[in-house]
C-alpha cells in the first residue's frame, strides 16, 4: 500500500468518524471496513452527499470530471459495503495516454492485448459529445442486473465485467479519462489497481 494512498485513507477514516462520534486513532483495514458498513447501516442506504464529500477528499487537486468519475464509482460500491476508491494521478495518466490514442478514432478497443492485463480497465463510448462520466459509470453499473452472486456468473449472453470490477473488494485505485474524438464522438476509460475479476473469484 503506497503512501499516497495511507494519507488519503487516513483522511477518509477522519471524515467518517467524525460523522460516526469514534475515535479517530489508527485502525486496521478490516477495522476501517467495519466503521464503513457501520455508517451506511446507520444511513440505511448510501448517503450521496457524504459520498461525494469523501471522494473529493480521496482526488485532491482534481478537476470536476475527475472528481465526478470517482463519486460515481464510491456510489456504486457503497451499495455492497465497500470502502472507497482513491484517484490515482499515474493511473489517470495512464487512462489520459489510452484516451489520446483513441482522439483519432474512437474505437472501442482495450489498451491491454486481450488476457494481458496488467491493470483492470473498462472502457467506454458515445455517439456525440455529451456524454459524461455519470454516463460511462451508470452504463458499467447497470450490467449488476446480469450478474448472479450466487453462481458468480453473467446471464448468457450479457456482459457483467465492468460491474463487478467496479465493486471488486480488493480494488483500491482509480484513474480515468474521456475525451471527444475527432469525429465528435466520446471515448472514456478507466483503470483500476488492484486488478479484478480473477476467475473463479467473487468481487466482494
Amino acid at each position: 500500500m503506497n503512501s499516497h494512498f495511507l494519507f488519503c485513507f487516513f483522511v477518509f477514516l477522519t471524515f467518517t468518524a467524525k460523522t460516526l462520534s469514534i475515535s479517530t486513532t489508527p485502525v486496521s483495514p478490516s477495522s476501517a471496513t467495519q466503521l464503513y458498513n457501520q455508517y451506511l447501516t446507520q444511513q440505511k442506504k448510501p448517503n450521496n452527499e457524504t459520498i461525494y464529500k469523501v471522494s473529493k477528499q480521496l482526488c485532491w487537486g482534481c478537476m470536476a470530471e475527475s472528481v465526478e468519475f470517482l463519486f460515481r464509482h464510491n456510489i456504486v460500491r457503497a451499495y455492497k459495503w465497500e470502502l472507497p476508491l482513491t484517484w490515482d494521478l499515474q493511473l489517470e495518466q495512464y487512462a489520459r495516454w489510452w484516451a489520446s490514442q483513441r482522439k483519432p478514432d474512437c474505437k472501442v478497443e482495450h489498451s491491454f492485448p486481450e488476457n494481458g492485463f496488467k491493470l483492470g480497465e473498462n472502457i467506454y463510448w458515445g455517439s456525440g459529445s455529451d456524454w459524461t462520466p455519470s454516463d460511462a459509470v451508470k452504463a458499467w453499473a447497470d450490467e449488476e442486473k446480469y450478474y448472479t452472486y450466487l453462481t458468480n456468473s453473467c446471464v448468457s449472453g450479457q456482459m457483467c465485467g465492468h460491474y463487478t470490477q467496479i465493486v471488486w473488494k480488493s480494488t483500491r485505485r482509480i484513474g480515468c479519462a474521456r475525451v471527444v474524438c475527432d469525429d465528435g464522438d466520446v471515448f472514456m476509460t478507466c483503470n483500476y489497481d488492484p486488478v479484478g475479476n480473477y476467475e473463479g473469484e467473487r468481487p466482494y
